[in-house]
């Protein structure tokens, strides 16, 4: 194994699901914007990215949202609170957005990517998955979740996933039904207490001869 290898297991290995953040920590802007671009990085089905991250910072908006998500004290004491939503309900209109998006950003011209959007509408909005819509939404929310945890320990970043709350007060608290969103799950991140107990247990993980079936 080489460096580069032995030093990806190791920042993995640190990872955990953070239970104390250490409140008097805050993560500094130019981490916090190295994050949020690596979010917007994250591979989504078609690339439609159907979510928004909502970054919390209203204090009391984050005492509400603790006591929503079984007073878990890392929704107030990490250094930052990200919830994420999908948009809710998913439609013509935001596959119309994203191929607009698309052409603008790509110079070309909106006719041309037709038969792209014809694929996405007839697959998504008419076609059998539309009724599992906010299951595959709130698949590719956790995706981006995942990897934003992984860009965060790659920077010392500490995080603890969260689906531990009620997201029907979530929205209601953070006025996400009348944005067209629906809560998933949050990501508290920042640092850890040096006391926090979990930081140091052993992570239990299948053995790899289990986890992986080779075919």
């Amino acid at each position: 194994m080489n460096q580069a290898e032995s030093r990806l297991l190791e920042i993995l290995s640190r990872r955990y699901a953070t239970k104390q953040f250490d409140s008097s920590r805050q993560i500094l802007d130019s981490t916090w914007e190295a994050l949020r671009k690596a979010a917007s990085l994250s591979p989504s089905s078609y690339g439609l990215e159907p979510y928004r991250l909502v970054d919390v910072r209203d204090p009391a908006k984050r005492q509400a949202l603790r006591a929503a998500a079984w007073n878990q004290p890392q929704v107030t004491d990490a250094s930052r609170l990200v919830v994420f939503a999908i948009e809710s309900p998913f439609g013509k209109a935001q596959v119309d957005a994203f191929i607009a998006r698309t052409a603008a950003q790509r110079g070309v011209p909106v006719e041309s990517l037709e038969g792209y959007r014809g694929v996405m509408v007839g697959d998504l909005v008419e076609g059998p998955r539309a009724a599992k819509i906010r299951t595959w939404a709130s698949n590719q929310a956790y995706i981006v979740l995942g990897n934003l945890m992984a860009a965060a320990a790659q920077l010392g970043v500490d995080s603890c996933p969260l689906e531990g709350l009620d997201p029907v007060k979530f929205d209601e608290i953070l006025g996400l039904k009348e944005l067209g969103l629906e809560t998933v799950c949050a990501l508290p991140l920042g640092y850890r207490l040096e006391t926090d107990k979990y930081a140091s247990l052993p992570k239990v993980r299948k053995p790899l001869s289990e986890l992986f079936l080779t075919i």
